[in-house]
């Protein structure tokens, strides 16, 4: 498998999730090849970038956090590969704007990258207002989870009629610090579903 981490906002391709996976995989699973793009960039241009990356290789499933599972559930709408989310962002302009109010808008996120009303406008414009092809997502969520409602998540997610899993944690963080033991059923889950 072609596994891409898409690491969430405020991260970088120097994820922790990203490099634990890369570290399992180079050691249990040397056939599987995790990508690490940097995805700090317009989130248009960070949609492009995976579209090539997907469409250049065979066998891709995706890992997405936090930003980077909206972007993954975007991505498996629009091409059916399976994917497994991690506290993913459910409106993420709304997270943002919450967080920032307009006063900080535009938010510096990198030396080269700066988020800006235009981009959360493009952000849920480019939302899909269901879930399609649940049933090759697995969503890891977790109660504890200080930046998002998991409730929301778990909602989405379900809607459905054949809804995608869920695995969700009492307790826990938007880090999801025990990811590292979640490993091994990511991507037995990932095998299964690219069959």
């Amino acid at each position: 498998m072609n596994i891409i981490y898409l690491h969430g906002f405020q991260s970088s391709s120097n994820s922790i999730k990203g490099q634990q996976l890369k570290q399992y995989c180079a050691q249990y699973r040397p056939n599987d090849v995790v990508h690490l793009p940097d995805l700090n960039m317009h989130p248009q241009h960070a949609l492009d970038l995976l579209f090539t990356q997907i469409t250049n290789l065979s066998d891709v499933v995706l890992v997405g956090s936090s930003l980077g599972g909206f972007y993954a559930t975007q991505l498996v709408a629009k091409h059916g590969i399976p994917a497994v989310l991690i506290n993913p962002a459910m409106r993420p302009w709304h997270l943002f704007r919450t967080l920032f109010a307009t006063t900080t808008l535009p938010y510096a996120v990198t030396a080269d990258w700066s988020l800006d009303e235009a981009q959360l406008d493009h952000l849920e414009h480019i939302s899909v207002p269901f879930v399609q092809d649940a049933s090759k997502i697995l969503v890891l969520l977790q109660q504890g989870d200080e930046v998002l409602d998991y409730r929301e998540a778990q909602r989405y997610y379900s809607e459905a009629s054949q809804g995608a899993m869920l695995m969700i944690d009492c307790h826990g963080s938007h880090a999801m610090d025990d990811f590292a033991d979640k490993i091994p059923a990511v991507l037995q889950f990932l095998s299964d579903s690219i069959k």
